[in-house]
């Protein structure tokens, strides 16, 4: 009897440590287990996220995509005949352009005060416009205009915005980014070489030049502010010249398809930018910018 004993204890013990190692064993593949599925998880959604973005790109106008400083080096292969042919005509910035460089700011607007650029209107007709440019005026300080974009807005008809403002001093202030749609314009359309422009996503509100558009402002001069019953005033800044010039000057936006509040206002009550120099403006743009065709 006394010597089954300690076979019979040795027995117990190495049942208690089966038992110890198997649920070790469990424990290690749930761990296991839990650690892949976290993995997974985190895979999907920085899948999903990555999904996102490559949609949100589409929405992308290219209005402000980088201007060509310089032409592509040459491949060291043969293109196709087609390649050969076809010619681009590209905007390219000068020297002046390069030496010119505005103080930068960017601001927060809330989020009803802007929204995403489509790709259909409300009946589900695409649509493909190419980009226009937009200039304005704040008709107050630019303090003002950007305290009213960052005020919530629940009134669809009053809810406004701007992509970019440029102020007395010549600073850029960027706004809305240029992939989302500015409340710039109500009730627009933009007249140009190819007819009658104007797109309408909200079915509350009249077809606009909003989802194509990028709106830029500049401030209106202290001597106006507050003021809608003039016919002038004192105009804008050099700098506010020349900082509206280089901010489009990084564009591909074409000469005749930048425009104003004015000229793509259907009810004809506004008239910003009021006392804007085009010629002024369009000499300083083209001394910052050039045409260059290439094969």
């Amino acid at each position: 009897m006394s010597a089954i004993l300690p076979i019979l204890k040795n027995m117990r013990f190495k049942d208690w440590a089966t038992r110890i190692i198997l649920i070790f064993l469990m424990l290690a593949t749930l761990i296991v287990a839990v650690f892949i599925g976290g993995a997974r998880q985190a895979q999907n959604q920085t899948i999903a996220s990555n999904s996102e973005a490559t949609t949100w790109n589409q929405y992308l106008p290219g209005q402000l995509q980088p201007a060509i400083t310089k032409p592509e080096k040459k491949q060291n292969f043969i293109p196709s005949p087609a390649k050969i042919n076809k010619i681009n005509p590209v905007y390219i910035t000068t020297v002046a352009f390069s030496k010119y460089r505005p103080n930068f700011a960017q601001a927060k607007v809330d989020p009803s005060n802007y929204g995403d650029r489509y790709l259909a209107d409300i009946n589900g007709v695409p649509f493909n416009h190419q980009p226009i440019i937009v200039i304005h005026e704040t008709t107050n300080s630019t303090s003002s205009a950007i305290n009213f974009f960052q005020t919530p807005h629940d009134d669809e008809s009053v809810q406004a915005s701007y992509h970019a403002i440029i102020t007395l001093e010549g600073q850029v202030i960027y706004l809305v980014p240029p992939e989302k749609r500015a409340f710039g314009a109500g009730n627009s359309v933009f007249k140009g070489v190819n007819g009658v422009e104007t797109v309408q996503t909200n079915p509350n509100l009249p077809p606009s030049v909003n989802n194509f558009a990028y709106h830029v402002s500049l401030e209106t001069p202290p001597d106006a502010w507050g003021k809608s019953d003039i016919a002038q005033h004192t105009g804008y800044t050099e700098a506010q010249y020349n900082s509206l010039a280089w901010l489009i000057a990084q564009s591909q936006v074409p000469d005749d398809r930048i425009t104003t509040h004015k000229a793509v206002d259907v009810a004809g009550g506004k008239v910003d930018p009021l006392s804007f120099d085009g010629d002024k403006f369009l000499k300083k743009l083209h001394s910052f910018r050039q045409l260059r065709t290439f094969n």
